[in-house]
């Protein structure tokens, strides 16, 4: 680390003021800190509080949170597809296959994301943000491992450029900038991002009967066509791909990081002891979701409406959605009280898109970017009660 060290400060001179490289000092600074912790201090004189993590430390932790996801979406991407086909393969077969087709993705993702921070921090002068560290993982975690790699460059351009830059970069975005992503490639590109999903490639026929369709495609399908959503998946809740066991582990066609509701919870149990998740907005999410597939339980009226309401909880991208994007520190209600309503309401949200609205069957995208619009207001509430509250008991 010395002898790494000792290069950034060879190269110092170089970059600070009046130096030959003095407009690429963001540049610089942002490179050497992924490595040492920055040398700025607040003041030169008097008492420092010192702490072992600052915020690129803090996002460091969010990507070792969601290796867990990433390493067994890139098996089921490969898992996936050869049951698509019908071949024999090893463990190893459907890793490499996996990462052929998700590693371009997060270096595309990464490669224009940084591009275009870079860009900026030397055009406005100031340093590199650190929030695209998550964000570049984020946004192929979402995606299909099919999604044609110059989608991924157009709508990671898009998410940081509009619904990031433009409110004055990292810790000022409204909306969740890796849902961002998804929801342009959604309207955008409709057909590369909804239907039946994504892990047959093409190179080989598939196996008779093969669809590739996810749950909640069967259940926007049978509540449009009023069809019986389980035989349509010729199949009962009990057993079969789609049985709940094998939907929490994640065994499953989806996106790549979204299958495994394991995976996303082991990846909350690190952001929850590290303190960089919220519990409450993460168990509120689920607590949401499953208050509204109850309710539409009673309801009934087609098989969509009822399908078990757990089974909410580990299908589609809910639990992905509500450790790793509900929870995020910027877009999410910051009150302990709005916390509760705001991850409630996006469980909500998600069941109610999901099955009121068979155009949406992924209800958690949608339902994450309206609840960030209405944090903000939801905060303001809760602060003018509390207010009210504390001046009702105010003596003069």
């Amino acid at each position: 680390m010395k002898f790494i060290q000792k290069i950034f400060d060879d190269l110092h001179p170089n970059f600070e003021k009046g130096g030959k490289y003095e407009k690429f000092y963001p540049l610089y600074e942002g490179v050497r800190t992924l490595a040492f912790a920055p040398s700025i201090t607040t003041d030169s004189k008097g008492v420092q509080v010192r702490d072992a993590i600052d915020t690129k430390r803090m996002m460091m932790t969010v990507i070792i949170a969601m290796i867990p996801c990433l390493l067994f979406g890139m098996w089921n991407v490969g898992y996936q597809h050869y049951i698509a086909t019908g071949v024999e393969a090893t463990f190893l077969d459907m890793i490499l296959l996996g990462a052929l087709k998700v590693v371009p993705i997060i270096v595309v993702s990464y490669t224009v994301g940084l591009a275009i921070e870079f860009a900026i921090c030397v055009i406005r002068q100031h340093p590199v943000n650190e929030g695209y560290l998550v964000t570049g993982m984020l946004i192929p975690l979402v995606l299909p491992a099919s999604i044609p790699l110059w989608q991924v460059a157009i709508a990671t351009a898009f998410a940081v450029i509009i619904g990031k830059e433009a409110f004055g970069g990292t810790g000022m975005n409204i909306l969740n900038v890796a849902l961002t992503a998804r929801a342009f490639l959604y309207f955008a590109y409709p057909s590369q991002i909804s239907g039946d999903v994504w892990t047959y490639f093409g190179d080989q026929a598939p196996v008779d009967g093969f669809s590739g369709a996810t749950v909640l495609a069967y259940g926007a399908s049978a509540a449009a066509n009023g069809t019986d959503m389980m035989a349509d998946m010729a199949g009962h809740w009990y057993d079969g791909m789609f049985s709940f066991w094998n939907m929490f582990i994640g065994t499953i066609p989806g996106s790549i990081g979204e299958t495994s509701t394991l995976m996303c919870l082991i990846g909350a149990a690190v952001l929850i002891m590290t303190g960089i998740g919220s519990w409450k907005i993460i168990f509120s999410v689920f607590a949401g979701g499953y208050v509204m597939g109850l309710l539409f339980n009673l309801i009934g009226g087609n098989s969509f409406l009822e399908m078990p309401a757990h089974y909410h909880l580990v299908s589609g991208g809910l639990a992905f959605g509500a450790v790793f994007m509900a929870s995020d520190p910027v877009t999410a209600a910051q009150t302990e009280l709005g916390k509760w309503i705001y991850g409630f309401m996006i469980g909500v949200l998600t069941v109610l898109i999901r099955v009121v609205n068979p155009a949406y069957p992924e209800g958690i995208m949608l339902a994450i970017l309206f609840m960030n619009v209405f944090a903000p207001l939801i905060d303001y509430y809760i602060v003018e009660a509390n207010k009210k509250r504390r001046l009702s008991r105010a003596t003069i």
